[in-house]
């Protein structure tokens, strides 16, 4: 019995001699450690790790997974104080290692250099108290990427201390505990290789990044960050939109994109008077004083024109005269056309119509011009050939064969011109136009381009391809009864009385006060020989003040 204590004595005497044996550096580390809480969209909780603060600033690496699914996530340092997660610095998913930013300031635990096999080590748990830290040896060394080590232990480790810093014995963070899945090994990636980690302009497209909805740090450069920041915008997520554009705002203060940016957002709040101050602020601190004023021209412009209600103090003529100012700063080609796009707003179409043919021949000259151009002529009421010789002009400044990108732009003015074809009743040509306008979509146009394709094909008589485009314009739009008005005469023309049937009850439905609902049905029965059903149809559409209605009844009675 004595011997028994004895050795229990010397045992216990044994850990303490480990515990005191540590290094102080060694101890000191587990300032820096802490763990890691990630939280579900719903508030639950996703995930738990740690990781070690490799910098006074909030600088920690840590492991990748816990925040694949995650919306926010926590750290409690050594001391028990609780920090929220900024962003993500850099991110690698094969490594599953991660680079992080708190907000606070933070103990921290510096990197070592290039370790070889066979040297001391120990693992560094997380605790609020003294650390019980494990002495492991370093068993072997791997080199990945060339320049970094993955290091193999000799040791097990418990499962609770995953992602828990091994560390020299002058305090120097090597890399975090890996459990291996294959043996009882535990390994650890260069700490050196986590801290190399960074996003740029591309991150944002990362797939293993966008598996989480905490925000990656904005870039360093001002496109990449831009970048960042309209696809944060795509991604919906408004709180990180928010912190985005205020680290824009620290990031590049001098830069009039950020002030727009959270000028924007405040619009969105309806918040007028306060996106109206920070474009002024803007204004004030951005080192190129032109496009801060164009910038606020062009949000004028936008609310005066679509929203003038919303900010009344946000007039045409005070847009007009921010981007007059910004013209004064610097003359550029597109200060003038956001000129003359408020001068043709203000019904100044004359005006407007030579701001427009002004800028054509300017190295800004675009289709768009031509056919702003265009639309004022047409306010102006001029002949129509001029207005069509404008629209021609605005297709022509795209060269044929057409790339990916001017199919695009070039579109909607070859559509245009086909319109203007068909107001001339050139419906032959117009219909060409048509027809390459929709080939140019991928015929996937909407449902008014159908309807208007299918009435210039009425005017030619192509009845067929009338039939397809009133159908396929029903089919993206079945809740518009003029669509099955239009079916069930032509229905009627081409004798398919049964579907004019079809067409004009349908239509009936969805517009039990349109007329020409009753009127169709009416002929469609009366030509099938149900006479007397047909003309109670054709007397509620006379009840609808269809002049028409009345002939037929007298001709079927």
């Amino acid at each position: 019995m004595k011997k028994v204590l004895i050795t229990f004595i010397s045992l216990l005497l044994l850990a303490s001699t480990e515990v005191k044996a540590q290094p102080g550096p060694v101890k000191k580390v587990a300032n820096a450690v802490f763990t890691i809480t990630t939280f579900k969209s719903d508030g639950s909780i996703l995930a738990n790790d740690h990781g070690v603060f490799i910098d006074g600033e909030g600088t920690g690496i840590t492991s990748f997974s816990p925040f694949i699914g995650a919306t926010t996530a926590k750290i409690h340092d050594a001391r028990g104080k609780e920090l929220e997660v900024d962003y993500i610095i850099g991110a690698n998913e094969l490594y599953n290692v991660a680079k992080i930013k708190v907000k606070g300031l933070t103990s921290s635990a510096p990197l070592a250099a290039d370790i070889k096999a066979g040297t001391k080590a120990w693992l560094v748990p997380y605790a609020v108290n003294t650390p019980a830290c494990q002495e492991v040896k370093v068993d072997k060394v791997e080199k990945f990427n060339s320049t970094f080590n993955y290091y193999i232990m000799n040791s097990n480790a418990p499962e609770n201390a995953i992602s828990c810093p091994f560390v020299t014995a002058d305090g120097k963070v090597l890399g975090l505990l890996v459990h291996s899945n294959t043996d009882s090994d535990v390994h650890a990636i260069d700490a050196r290789f986590t801290n190399s980690l960074k996003v740029n302009g591309i991150s944002s497209l990362d797939p293993a990044l966008k598996q989480t909805e905490i925000r990656t740090k904005l870039p360093d450069t001002e496109d990449d960050a831009m970048f960042t920041l309209i696809m944060a915008k795509n991604k919906g997520n408004e709180n990180n939109v928010v912190k985005y554009i205020e680290e824009y705002i620290s990031k590049f203060p001098t830069s009039s994109e950020g002030y727009k940016e959270q000028a924007e957002y405040l619009m969105l709040k309806n918040k007028y008077a306060e996106a109206d101050k920070i474009l002024q602020t803007g204004i004030q601190k951005s080192s190129k004083k032109d496009e801060a004023h164009y910038n606020y021209s062009s949000m004028i412009y936008k609310t005066a024109i679509y929203s003038p209600e919303k900010y009344q103090l946000w007039t045409l003529d005070k847009a007009y005269e921010e981007a007059e100012t910004a013209y004064k700063i610097q003359a550029l080609p597109v200060y003038q056309h956001l000129m003359a796009q408020i001068i043709f707003s203000q019904q100044k179409y004359q005006k407007a119509y030579e701001s427009f043919i002004a800028l054509t021949k300017s190295d800004m000259r675009s289709g768009e011009l031509f056919y702003e151009a265009a639309q004022s002529k047409r306010m102006l009421n001029a002949p129509k050939n001029e207005i069509f010789a404008l629209l021609d002009s605005a297709v022509n400044v795209y060269t044929r064969p057409y790339t990916v990108q001017n199919a695009q732009m070039v579109a909607p003015y070859i559509y245009a011109r086909g319109k203007a074809l068909d107001e001339m009743g050139k419906y032959r040509e117009a219909l060409k136009d048509y027809n390459e306008y929709d080939t140019l979509m991928l015929f996937r146009a909407n449902h008014e381009f159908y309807y208007t394709r299918y009435k210039c094909e009425m005017q030619i008589r192509q009845w067929q391809q009338a039939l397809q485009d009133i159908s396929h314009a029903i089919i993206l739009n079945p809740n518009e009864p003029t669509y099955f008005a239009e079916l069930a005469s032509l229905d009627i023309r081409v004798h398919r009385e049964e579907e004019a049937i079809k067409s004009a009850r349908r239509c009936i439905e969805l517009a039990p006060e349109y007329a020409d609902g009753y009127l169709l049905l009416g002929l469609a029965l009366c030509q099938t020989n149900n006479t007397t059903e047909g003309i109670t149809n054709l007397e509620k559409a006379k009840q609808l003040g269809d002049k028409r209605a009345d002939g037929y009844i007298k001709k079927f009675k």
